[in-house]
């Protein structure tokens, strides 16, 4: 072969090659998925009281201090102080009802969270870790999910696969066993820790749930839920990376709609 056929062929293989990456970062381009993370006001961990455990204090049944809505500057007026907890209530007796999610307004990494809460009769309700705030998106979107929910009467108890939505459960991917729930109006225990990408969930004492972030496992669980990447390309993202660059974010609880009470929250940083 001559030089010149040499130089031609070597030529085409370049620019095929250069092609095959221009087509790829095309793909890359088109297949992004856009959304703005919001950079509000957060608070300082340490200006928080500590108890005999070593865990802060974050809800002493006195003051809402550290806590606003999540997206928002301010705590929504459906959720106040009653009685010495932290109340949702679905019809407050207030002349404008504002609801919305609410969140402690730290970022956690590495700790142990716990709380008491009870549901209403028929009530649903959740509890959010490491989630980030992003625009026009609810807090679901990028957090993993602690169910809260009366089993016997929200119909959500029904739905899912393998009870994966009931108290407890990470929601929709890992139902939680043994289900160990009081029924609504009366107090549970729970706890979630979280420990370099290892997750549990406690309820009454007992270890419930247990699965580890960042892992091929954590895709497999998220495919195979509501939050699939064919189903909710955002989702999916976001929370395959729960947490983003930091592996960190603010715990939050829901607004379903439903009363719920929560009282003695503490966070221990691990």
């Amino acid at each position: 072969m001559k030089k010149t056929s040499i130089l031609t062929c070597a030529l085409a293989g370049v620019l095929s090659i250069s092609a095959c990456k221009a087509q790829k970062n095309t793909d890359a381009v088109e297949n992004k998925i856009n959304y703005e993370l919001l950079d509000l006001p957060k608070v300082n961990i340490k200006n928080f009281k500590k108890n005999a455990s070593g865990a802060y204090v974050i809800f002493d049944g006195s003051s809402l201090e550290g806590w606003r809505g999540y997206n928002k500057d301010h705590i929504p007026n459906k959720w106040g102080l009653d009685e010495g907890t932290l109340k949702f209530s679905k019809a407050p007796n207030v002349s404008s009802p504002e609801g919305g999610d609410l969140i402690f307004a730290h970022d956690f990494k590495n700790f142990e969270l716990e709380f008491e809460w009870k549901i209403s009769e028929g009530g649903n309700s959740g509890v959010f870790f490491l989630a980030k705030e992003i625009k026009d998106q609810p807090i679901y979107v990028s957090s993993p999910e602690f169910q809260l929910l009366d089993n016997e009467r929200h119909p959500d108890a029904k739905l899912g696969v393998d009870n994966n939505r009931k108290s407890a459960s990470l929601y929709d991917m890992i139902p939680a066993k043994p289900q160990n729930a009081k029924p609504a109006g009366e107090w549970n225990s729970s706890k979630i820790v979280v420990k370099k990408g290892k997750v549990s969930h406690y309820q009454n004492g007992v270890k419930v749930v247990e699965y580890e972030l960042w892992s091929p496992a954590w895709t497999e669980i998220l495919q195979a839920s509501k939050f699939s990447k064919e189903k909710w390309p955002l989702a999916f993202e976001l929370l395959n990376n729960v947490g983003g660059d930091s592996k960190s974010g603010v715990i939050g609880f829901q607004d379903h709609g439903d009363d719920v009470w929560l009282r003695n929250i503490t966070v221990k940083v691990l």
